[in-house]
């Protein structure tokens, strides 16, 4: 079974009614997640998408803490001072975003293959994780 570290913006486009094609797209993605392929996300990603989901989508608050909890099935890295230590190292070696940075090490550090984002190179390999943006047909 393959690791694959799932990035924000691929939860919040799951309920973005704004673009009907990335949400179909992200809505199979994670479905596939239940398959051959084992999602992860972290603390990190779990904030964000609550942040982006009721401030930027506008969402019910509980509404999207129930989302939050039905993701109880991923496996959670907890950011904890040594992946941020590292995600700095990350970022200045990388010359990527902190923000980033701690994306990238959180899916090292949970072992994935892969990391599904649209914020980075697809196809970039950083610290092991091979950088896969699932939306770049779409564009």
């Amino acid at each position: 079974m393959s690791k694959v570290f799932v990035d924000t913006n691929i939860l919040v486009y799951c309920m973005d009614d704004s673009d009907k094609k990335r949400k179909a797209r992200c809505r199979s993605l994670i479905e596939a997640l239940a398959g051959d392929l084992y999602g992860v996300l972290s603390t990190q990603v779990l904030q964000e998408f609550y942040v982006a989901a009721t401030k930027k989508l506008g969402a019910d608050p509980l509404a999207v803490k129930d989302i939050l909890h039905s993701f109880r099935r991923f496996e959670t890295v907890v950011i904890t001072p040594e992946i941020i230590k590292d995600a700095i190292d990350c970022s200045l070696i990388n010359r990527l975003s902190f923000w980033d940075s701690l994306i990238v090490v959180a899916a090292e550090s949970a072992r994935c293959e892969k990391l599904w984002t649209e914020d980075l190179n697809d196809g970039q390999i950083i610290r092991g994780v091979r950088i896969e943006n699932p939306l770049k047909s779409l564009k």
